[in-house]
């Protein structure tokens, strides 16, 4: 069962972005890949039209789902579409989303996440001031669906330190973790290995870290860095900077293993924020 992470230096114009992604997804298909996870903004990056390209999707008049969809069905490969700016498809004129979605072999869409947490945060870098909540509206749902490769779970990004998100998945059954991202390179430099691995540590869980690796219009300069981390923290693929195709077998029989030595599920004692009350205290 292979999995395959994608990373890309995604610039602003759309279609040649679409032409880089459908070459590295040949690759991971031709690797063998079953799943393949693109990274965040991998149709755009630096652009400020978030809002028209997300109605443009929506009412049909747009490039990036016809095309994710042909994708997947020439390749015969699902595929995580790190994200894009989608309104809810009933209100196209609301806020956009940040959006990732999975589609299957036929090209059908299968499950949708919006991102839960939007980077809102002063860097350290020649950019300085991020505010995704200027684009982009807060996603409310919990993601998980069932693929050929096992139960997969969807976040995006600045989720990875949310670390309640990924006990959620687990209980929800995710076998994998998905994590298309674009972290900054200060960020990422200070905290990006040790976040993704121990989402999967803590879940026990297969986790996909796509990512952008390079400079971009903006100015933006993002980490790379796009992994694959198995359920004991081990990183199984991983690439500095540049565009490339990461591939790795998920092993079933070796996740159950850990989980069964280790069952962290069954020992959790916080399942909920209604669980998180201060013990009694005497003076």
């Amino acid at each position: 069962m292979s999995l395959a992470v994608i990373q890309m230096v995604s610039q602003s114009d759309v279609l040649a972005n679409l032409a880089q992604a459908r070459a590295l997804l040949e690759q991971a298909a031709q690797g063998g890949a079953r799943l393949a996870v693109l990274p965040e903004n991998f149709a755009a990056m630096g652009r400020r039209d978030a809002a028209a390209i997300g109605q443009a999707e929506v009412l049909g008049q747009g490039p990036i789902l016809p095309w994710l969809k042909q994708a997947a069905r020439d390749l015969r490969l699902w595929i995580v579409a790190g994200t894009l700016p989608l309104p809810p498809h009933d209100r196209p004129q609301a806020k956009s989303h940040a959006c990732s979605l999975l589609v299957d072999e036929h090209g059908e869409p299968v499950a949708r996440y919006d991102k839960l947490h939007l980077f809102d945060v002063d860097v350290a870098d020649s950019r300085g001031r991020y505010r995704e909540s200027d684009d982009y509206a807060h996603g409310q749902n919990v993601v998980v669906a069932d693929t050929p490769v096992g139960r997969v779970g969807l976040s995006v990004c600045y989720d990875l330190r949310f670390p309640e998100l990924y006990s959620a998945l687990r209980e929800a059954g995710a076998e994998i973790i998905t994590a298309p991202s674009a972290f900054t390179a200060v960020t990422g430099a200070a905290h990006w290995d040790v976040l993704i691995r121990a989402r999967a540590i803590e879940t026990q869980c297969y986790v996909l870290a796509a990512a952008q690796g390079g400079i971009h219009p903006g100015p933006r300069e993002t980490y790379g860095h796009a992994a694959i981390v198995d359920p004991w923290g081990r990183i199984l693929a991983e690439q500095d900077q540049g565009e490339a195709v990461l591939l790795a077998e998920r092993d079933s029989s070796e996740q159950a293993s850990i989980r069964a030595r280790m069952p962290v599920s069954s020992h959790r004692r916080f399942f909920s924020q209604d669980a998180l009350r201060p013990a009694h205290t005497s003076e």
